[in-house]
């Protein structure tokens, strides 16, 4: 089955790091930009970072936030770092097939269409 599988979140306690994962199965991340993005509770979904096939990367809040990718695990990762419960939603991540191979961003917004779409993980992040 061609999907996308969010894995890594979980509760956890303020000020430390967790590390989520996306994982392809069925098809390959080579040519894919992929988007992590989070729906916190009572708010819109929002992007937060994307990285290309290339590894150029847009990310909207790089002082907390890696993103990363590992072609030979078939893997893009989100590292959270100095997590606090602001933090807490749940998190998806999104696959765009792209000749141009660069993420865009614009009005905003993570351009798309994506043609893959995980069934989210959820972040929580209280004492």
């Amino acid at each position: 089955q061609l999907q996308l599988v969010e894995s890594g979140g979980g509760l956890v306690h303020p000020g430390g790091s967790l590390r989520l994962s996306c994982a392809a199965s069925g098809f390959t991340l080579d040519y894919y930009a992929v988007t992590w993005f989070r729906q916190a509770p009572g708010k819109e979904r929002e992007g937060v970072a994307c990285i290309s096939s290339s590894n150029s990367i847009i990310n909207m809040e790089a002082a907390r936030l890696t993103i990363s990718r590992d072609n030979a695990k078939n893997t893009v990762y989100l590292l959270i770092d100095s997590l606090k419960p602001e933090d807490t939603a749940v998190y998806y991540c999104g696959a765009k097939l792209t000749n141009a191979d660069v993420c865009t961003y614009r009005n905003g917004n993570f351009s798309g269409p994506y043609d893959y779409w995980g069934q989210g993980t959820q972040v929580t992040v209280s004492s």
